[in-house]
């Protein structure tokens, strides 16, 4: 008799726990692990922190070749992609199928979940999600 009944007085507390931790706006942003261990050898975050590859600040909704980075390909700067969620999947899966001749010598990422987390990472620190 004692466990059922403190069963029914922990029950609702645990109900309104669970529903809490399930609120949209309480969902954790991605983390940036995906993106540490493909992507930052050769990319920033930081605006104009180009290295090997351009900074990809604010790359989210921005548009293919556009920033102040000088070793663009003339593939990628003629392209006229925007990054969005589809063009970065499919660039960071295989990105000589994308921009022809794009001098990166990254050969892409065959696993959906880790391009997946890679972009969603990106997306959460633009400023056009």
């Amino acid at each position: 008799m004692t466990t059922r009944n403190s069963f029914r007085a922990t029950a609702p507390g645990l109900t309104a726990l669970l529903a809490w931790i399930a609120l949209p706006g309480f969902a954790a942003e991605p983390a940036p692990a995906a993106f540490n261990n493909h992507c930052r050898t050769c990319h920033s975050l930081k605006e104009g922190d180009n290295r090997i590859g351009p900074s990809l600040h604010n790359i989210y909704g921005a548009k293919a070749g556009a920033s102040n980075y000088a070793a663009y390909s003339q593939g990628l700067k003629t392209s006229g992609l925007t990054w969005d969620e589809a063009t970065l999947d499919k660039f960071i899966e295989n990105p000589d199928q994308v921009v022809t001749n794009n001098m990166k010598p990254f050969k892409g990422i065959d696993d959906p979940a880790v391009r997946k987390q890679i972009v969603d990472f990106l997306k959460s620190q633009s400023k056009n999600p």
